[in-house]
């Protein structure tokens, strides 16, 4: 338990220099927004960490989990970093800033960069299990469904977000609302694709003992995407802001995928 405490110090040493990094860049650009980019990388920076720190084995399980949190870190990152480029600071961060003050540049170390550092330790414990614990090298079913559901995720997020960047680069589309492909069978393809990829790493410690207790990690992660910022706080006054988007509730279920109704 020491060792494993021991490895979750240093990772969240890393993950805190990062943020400290990123914040100052942020005061500098006037940019809360900034950390958005940084969300993915956190959990590559806290796998590598415990990938390279662990004194067991490399096993297949545990290289294949690094590949996959870093191939899904990265693309998130650059998805975010090119969709920002020429935008001002995020609406949700640009509220914050409002109701804060001229005391946010100093606040939002805390309530926002601390917070999100301490939800990606919390969180990455899955990722973290898998590079300390023993383990066998065999492959076992239950790896086979952690993969399957990682590539199902992986395609709805990652499609969803290319699906809507070739929508929005078309004049012709501006103030409409986005509802083919992965976008009629779900309003939010890419928080439903990180809920599915995420259970995926959960999967991958069933295969390790004593991973079980990681669910909780993904049980925040999920009413995290749910009920706070992700699917509730998106859609809290977008039909307001959006024509058309009241008809879309109606007929595209909010998050789990299902064949678009008639209304």
């Amino acid at each position: 338990m020491d060792y494993y405490l021991d490895v979750l110090m240093w990772s969240g040493v890393a993950v805190l220099l990062m943020m400290f990094g990123v914040w100052l860049i942020s005061v500098w650009r006037r940019n809360t927004g900034l950390i958005d980019i940084f969300w993915g990388l956190g959990f590559v920076v806290v796998s590598t960490v415990a990938f390279q720190a662990s004194t067991i084995e490399v096993t297949p399980r545990r290289g294949l989990v690094l590949a996959l949190v870093t191939l899904w870190g990265v693309r998130l990152a650059v998805h975010i970093f090119l969709r920002g480029l020429g935008e001002g600071e995020d609406r949700r961060y640009a509220d914050m800033r409002q109701r804060a003050g001229e005391g946010f540049w100093w606040k939002s170390f805390f309530t926002v960069f601390c917070l999100q550092g301490a939800l990606i330790l919390i969180i990455a414990q899955p990722l973290v299990w898998v590079q300390l614990m023993p383990q066998s090298a065999s492959w076992q079913w239950t790896d086979g469904l952690a993969l399957a559901l990682w590539c199902l995720g992986f395609v709805f997020e990652a499609g969803g977000d290319w699906q809507l960047s070739r929508f929005k680069d078309d004049p012709s589309n501006q103030g409409k609302v986005m509802d083919k492909g992965l976008w009629s069978l779900t309003r939010h393809p890419n928080y439903f694709g990180d809920f599915t990829l995420w259970w995926g790493y959960f999967a991958f410690t069933l295969a390790v003992p004593g991973g079980l207790w990681t669910v909780a990690s993904v049980a925040l992660m999920s009413f995290l995407l749910l009920k706070v910022s992700g699917v509730t706080l998106l859609e809290k006054d977008i039909a307001e802001r959006r024509p058309g988007y009241r008809e879309y509730i109606e007929t595209t279920p909010a998050f789990f995928p299902w064949p678009k109704s008639k209304g």
